[in-house]
């Protein structure tokens, strides 16, 4: 999809590096080590996706059910509850965040999501809890105080509709408290905050002078907006409207170029509107990457990240996320 694209005129000079679930090429995403390793590679962010446990805590994982990124499914403990929801249409089955106390979650162990494209990574399997969101702002300030440097924070909240809607769960307001505690409550304040949904974001920028961050993906839409597709919002007058509301938009590279690699017009459009774009996912293994990228034939080799990160950033993006930051970071001097 990307491997035809070329220089293109608009070059942004300072691209942002996420680390997408922390350095999570390395290390079991979304623990306290993932994180640690990321700003120890110079991501500027740290994203950390977040759920809600049973009695009102923010933890970190990608998706409110918990199986595919811990050991909650060997755990004789907890096998009756397993449940199947459906969230955002979709069913699904497994153990569910919002289903658990802090206390209980806090005993569930971290696991690689992808061990066999990053056999390495399993080698932490069982090390590490799932952390809250106060313990990674406090890893955030400790390495700040260590580096000198500022650390920015990336939260996303994940399926704040559905929460709100099956078990009365506001995670909107639970991260303003959060962030209003944490002295992260300004627009000058190292911090996006990210939805794929509209109204969640209508509602923070109402409630909290922070950067916000509209998030897309091809072949989609707001789960809250079914009658929208994002392909729609980001088109010239859909990014006027999300700019009434946000600073940004998060897109999947797909929406970055057409099938047969040509640039669509999307980093422009959204400058007209202005508007920043974040791209995601930058990852290392030719699994992730476009044929012309590929270096050998194994899903798990590492492909030719510096040139996918060249690409995006003389396409104009502004920041970029990736499982492997280092990597970025290299790419990114490597072209000063």
């Amino acid at each position: 999809m990307l491997a035809l694209l070329g220089a293109l005129p608009l070059h942004a000079e300072d691209m942002l590096v996420i680390a997408h679930r922390g350095a999570s090429g390395e290390r079991p995403e979304h623990t306290l080590a993932a994180y640690e390793r990321a700003i120890d590679q110079g991501a500027d962010y740290i994203e950390p996706d977040l759920v809600v446990t049973k009695d009102l805590a923010l933890v970190s994982r990608h998706e409110n059910e918990l199986s595919d990124t811990t050991d909650v499914a060997s755990r004789e403990e907890f096998a009756d509850r397993k449940r199947t929801k459906t969230i955002d249409g979709r069913r699904v089955s497994g153990w569910f965040a919002e289903d658990f106390t802090l206390a209980e979650l806090r005993s569930l162990r971290a696991t690689e999501r992808l061990p066999g494209l990053r056999p390495a990574n399993a080698r932490f399997d069982g090390l590490y809890a799932v952390p809250t969101f106060a313990e990674i702002v406090q890893l955030v300030r400790a390495k700040e105080a260590e580096t000198g440097r500022t650390i920015g924070l990336y939260p996303e909240l994940k399926h704040p509709t559905f929460l709100l809607q099956e078990s009365g769960i506001d995670s909107v307001d639970l991260l303003v408290t959060a962030l209003r505690e944490a002295d992260l409550d300004d627009a000058d304040d190292a911090i996006f905050v990210q939805s794929f949904e509209v109204g969640p974001l209508r509602r923070l920028d109402q409630l909290i002078d922070v950067k916000l961050v509209q998030l897309a993906v091809a072949g989609a839409g707001p789960a809250d907006e079914p009658a929208y597709s994002y392909e729609d919002m980001l088109a010239p007058a859909g990014l006027a409207e999300i700019a009434t509301y946000a600073d940004a938009v998060g897109v999947d590279l797909r929406l970055l170029a057409a099938g047969d690699g040509t640039p669509t017009a999307l980093v422009a459009d959204a400058r007209t509107a202005g508007l920043k774009v974040h791209a995601w996912t930058v990852r290392k293994e030719n699994a992730f990457l476009p044929p012309s990228l590929r270096r050998g034939s194994a899903e798990s080799g590492q492909g030719d990240v510096a040139a996918l990160v060249g690409m995006l950033s003389d396409m104009g993006v502004d920041g970029v996320f990736s499982d492997d930051p280092a990597l970025v970071v290299k790419a990114m001097a490597g072209k000063e």
